[in-house]
């Protein structure tokens, strides 16, 4: 059993104000439980309006499904939401 650590930093530069923010956090963090089956939460930079960071975690048998899954996630978040992806930490 191997563990999938994950945290994605997102500009979002449009976004000018945290009820925006939290609309944009809300859909993504919702998409990606949906779809995926993990955990996933906003874990920092929550009071700054266009930096968005979210963590994610999930539990696969094996390190290639920890691989695949990590770059299913990534390749979801670029297409279904409209900012950028700044950084990507794994684990």
């Amino acid at each position: 059993m191997k563990i999938l650590l994950l945290t994605v930093t997102l500009r979002a530069s449009w976004v000018h104000s945290l009820k925006e923010k939290r609309m944009v956090v809300k859909s993504i963090v919702q998409k990606l439980k949906n779809k995926f089956n993990i955990s996933v939460a906003e874990v920092a930079e929550q009071d700054i309006h266009q930096i968005i960071v979210i963590g994610i975690a999930g539990i696969c048998g094996t390190t290639a499904q920890v691989d695949s899954t990590m770059e299913n996630v990534i390749t979801f978040i670029e297409g279904n939401t409209d900012a950028e992806i700044i950084d990507i930490q794994k684990e």
